[in-house]
């Protein structure tokens, strides 16, 4: 839970956020964000979720995301996050077609510079200190 709040509140100054409390209800709040022709950019799964694990929660989106027919360029750019370093979780992840991995603690510096890699950050330099 600390670490959902922590992302949270690192992303913040860079749009909205909500905050899924497990798997089940990502991938639920993923589904309606579509419906309502208002997709997440970005979406952060943990690999240890309850109800449903984060590896599972990005198989249903992506899913999703292909049942509907989108581009590439109107998929979700979907980061795992964990405090697992192996080499099968990674493996698995990108398998599974995810956009980045960031293993915890999760550091300010490293997801500013993957939401630059994955095109979605466009906020000048002097913006991004706190």
């Amino acid at each position: 839970m600390t670490s959902r709040l922590l992302l949270r509140k690192m992303l913040e100054p860079f749009g909205s956020c909500d905050v899924a409390v497990n798997g089940k209800e990502a991938v639920e709040a993923f589904r309606q964000a579509h419906e309502s022709a208002e997709p997440y950019a970005l979406v952060c799964l943990d690999i240890m979720m309850p109800e449903m694990d984060g590896q599972a929660a990005l198989k249903a989106m992506r899913a999703q995301e292909e049942a509907k027919g989108l581009p590439p360029s109107r998929l979700a750019k979907i980061v795992m996050t964990t405090a697992l370093r192996d080499l099968d979780n990674v493996t698995n992840a990108y398998r599974e077609l995810c956009d980045g991995y960031l293993v915890k603690p999760i550091l300010r510096e490293k997801l500013v510079s993957l939401l630059k890699e994955l095109d979605l950050l466009t906020l000048r330099e002097d913006h991004l200190t706190t």
